[in-house]
C-alpha cells in the first residue's frame, strides 16, 4: 500500500503529485513509483502482481498457527530454528535447510521471539529497536497502575511478550494484549488473535477485514478492561501519517464505547524522540511530551545513564493526564508542584516562562532577549537577534533565506502557512 505524496516546488508552484511505498524510504527496499494521473499498462500491473507474490510470506497466519502447535509438542533436541531463512524448522523440513545456520530453541526463547528473531535492521524502511527490560516493566506498571487491563501494543513486539510472561507468573493483575507489527515473522509465534500483520503509516491490515475484526473486537471494553494503545514507529516515519493511523484507531475505539465516551479520545502513548514534538503536538494537539527517557537494547546511542547530549532522546507522548504518569524518583526524576507532572532532575522550573522547558535532559537557560528558554550551549547573537551556538554561521539571521516552499523571505518553510496544503495525502 502506497501514500499519495506531492513534489515541493520552490515559489509556491505546483508540485506534480506521485504514489510511493508507504513504508519505505529508499526505491531500493520498493522501488513502487506511479505519478498520479499515470495510466498504467495490463503488463505493468502483472509484473507488479507478480512481483507482489514473490514477496508474501511462506505461509498464511493459519499455516503458521498450525505449525507453531506441532513445533511446540516437539521433543527439545528436535526444536531448531533456521537463522538464515528466520524460520521455526519441523523435523521433515531440516534436510532442506541443511546448508543453512540453524539453532535449537529453548522454551524460553519460544516465549520471548523478539530475542530469537534477528532484528530488522534497515534505517529507511523497517529497522527495529527493542526496549530494554527497563523501558518495558515501567511502561506495564505504569498503565497496569492507572487500571489498563488491555494494551494494544502497535510495533511493540517487547511488549507483547512481557505481558504473557507475566500472565504465567500470576504475579500481576492480568492483562490482554494484541500486537500490530509490519513484521511477519511474528506470526509464527502467535494466534491470530494475538497478532496481526499491519502498516501503521496508512493503516493498512494486510488481511483485510478478517485482521480488522480482530481489533474492533479487542477494543471493545467489557467489563470495566480499559484498553490503552502504546506505538513505536520508526524514529525516520512521517508524523502526519503516523497521527492519521492514530486517529482512525482512536475513532474505531470510540465507535464501540458507551454513549457517554463520544468524544472522548483513545487513552495512547506514542514514543518518539523528543525533537518531534511540535509535529506531533500540531497533529495531536492533546498530546504532552513526559521526561521519561525510553531506552533500547539493540541501539548503539539510546541508554539509559548517559549524561549531557548523549543522554536517549526518545520520549513519551500521550493524551494521558502528565500528573498520573509517576516517573521513577530512583532514576532522577521528580514531581514540579507548579507544571503539575513529573520531569528529570536537571529540568528546572523557569519562573519566568512558567514552565520547566528542558527537552532534551540538560538544565536550559533563559534568554531575557529572546523572552524563552534556550539550550545550555547556545548564546544570543546580536547581529541575527536570536540565540544560537557559538560558531554558528553569523548575519543568516532567522527568515533571511526565505521559505523554500513559497518563495516569502518572512518566514522559513517549517512556519509556512501552506505547507500543510502540499504535504503527504492517503
Amino acid at each position: 500500500p502506497t501514500l499519495l505524496f506531492e513534489k515541493v516546488c520552490k515559489g509556491g508552484e505546483k508540485g506534480r503529485r506521485f504514489y510511493a511505498c508507504s513504508a519505505c524510504r529508499d526505491r531500493k527496499d520498493c522501488n513502487f513509483f506511479q505519478w498520479e494521473d499515470e495510466k498504467v499498462s495490463e503488463a505493468r500491473l502483472l509484473a507488479r502482481e507478480a512481483e507482489s507474490q514473490s514477496k508474501r510470506p511462506l505461509f498464511t497466519q493459519q499455516e503458521f498457527c498450525s505449525r507453531f502447535r506441532k513445533f511446540a509438542s516437539l521433543p527439545l533436541d528436535e526444536k531448531k530454528f533456521c537463522q538464515d531463512c528466520q524460520i521455526l524448522l519441523l523435523p521433515g523440513e531440516l534436510e532442506a535447510h541443511s546448508s543453512h545456520r540453524s539453532t535449537a530453541v529453548t522454551a524460553a526463547q519460544l516465549r520471548r521471539p523478539s530475542v530469537l528473531l534477528r532484528p530488522l535492521d534497515n534505517k529507511k524502511s523497517n529497522a527495529q529497536y527493542l526496549f530494554t527490560d527497563r523501558s518495558s516493566h515501567f511502561l506495564l506498571d505504569t498503565l497496569a497502575g492507572l487500571g489498563y487491563r488491555k494494551l494494544l501494543c502497535v510495533g511493540t513486539p517487547r511488549l507483547q511478550e512481557l505481558i504473557k510472561l507475566r500472565n504465567l507468573e500470576q504475579k500481576h493483575e492480568p492483562m490482554k494484549s494484541l500486537l500490530l507489527d509490519i513484521d511477519f515473522r511474528y506470526a509464527q509465534f502467535y494466534s491470530p488473535d494475538e497478532f496481526c500483520h499491519y502498516n501503521m503509516f496508512n493503516h493498512h491490515f494486510f488481511d483485510g477485514e478478517a485482521s480488522s475484526a480482530v481489533v474492533q473486537a479487542f477494543l471493545r471494553e467489557c467489563d470495566g478492561e480499559k484498553v490503552v494503545v502504546v506505538a513505536d514507529p520508526p524514529f525516520g516515519g512521517l508524523v502526519k501519517p503516523l497521527a492519521n493511523s492514530f486517529s482512525l484507531i482512536s475513532q474505531t475505539w470510540r465507535k464501540l464505547q458507551s454513549s457517554d465516551s463520544g468524544t472522548a479520545d483513545m487513552p495512547m502513548m506514542w514514543i518518539f524522540p523528543y525533537f518531534f514534538e511540535p509535529r506531533i503536538l500540531e497533529c495531536l494537539p492533546s498530546f504532552t511530551m513526559l521526561d521519561y527517557q525510553v531506552d533500547y537494547d539493540n541501539h548503539p546511542l539510546y541508554k539509559h545513564g548517559k549524561t549531557g547530549r548523549k543522554q536517549s532522546p526518545v520520549r513519551l507522548f500521550t493524551n494521558i493526564s502528565p500528573r498520573d504518569v509517576v516517573l521513577p524518583k530512583e532514576e532522577g526524576y521528580r514531581f514540579c508542584s507548579v507544571c503539575q507532572r513529573f520531569v528529570w532532575s536537571l529540568n528546572k522550573h523557569c519562573a519566568t516562562c512558567n514552565v520547566c522547558p528542558s527537552k532534551d535532559g540538560r538544565e536550559w537557560k533563559h534568554c531575557p532577549t529572546c523572552a524563552k528558554c534556550v539550550k545550555p550551549s547556545w548564546r544570543h547573537c546580536q547581529s541575527c537577534g536570536r540565540c544560537a551556538l557559538p560558531d554558528h554561521p553569523c548575519g543568516h539571521g532567522q527568515g533571511k533565506e526565505g521559505c523554500f516552499s513559497c518563495g516569502s523571505l518572512e518566514h522559513k518553510r517549517k512556519a509556512c502557512p501552506l505547507k500543510d496544503t502540499r504535504r503527504i495525502s492517503r
